[in-house]
């Protein structure tokens, strides 16, 4: 059982910025892999980012490369999304996911666990 909780989602103005996080149980979040999804309304899920176990690798997807950074912090169980250059096509319902593997590679197309969601909102 790993329950992830988001936060930190609201309304912010285009080219604004605003910083996720998620906050996950469990003694063993230092070996997850950790991420973030969006599903914007009417579209499906699609990958955001993703970091292994010790930071030492991320992926992000190509429409965010440059704007949102992930980063975790294992002492505090978290994981951080920190967004700017924000758009109207940013806004959608952000997930927070995490992977027994600790590999970024599966997180992509399969993660283990997923939060319920925090809101963004980017008005124009």
């Amino acid at each position: 059982q790993v329950q992830l909780v988001e936060s930190g989602g609201g309304l912010v103005q285009a080219g604004g910025s605003l910083s996720l996080s998620c906050a996950a149980s469990g003694r063993r979040f230092s070996t997850y892999a950790m991420g973030w999804f969006r599903q914007a309304p009417g579209k499906e899920r699609e990958f955001v980012a993703a970091i292994s176990w010790n930071g030492d690798s991320t992926h992000y997807a190509d429409s965010v490369k440059g704007r949102f950074t992930i980063s975790r912090d294992n002492a505090k169980n978290t994981v951080y999304l920190q967004m700017s250059s924000l758009n109207p096509e940013d806004t959608a319902a952000y997930y927070c996911v995490a992977d027994r593997s600790g590999g970024i590679t599966t997180i992509v197309y399969g993660p283990d666990y997923w939060g319920r969601g925090t809101q963004v909102a980017v008005s124009s």
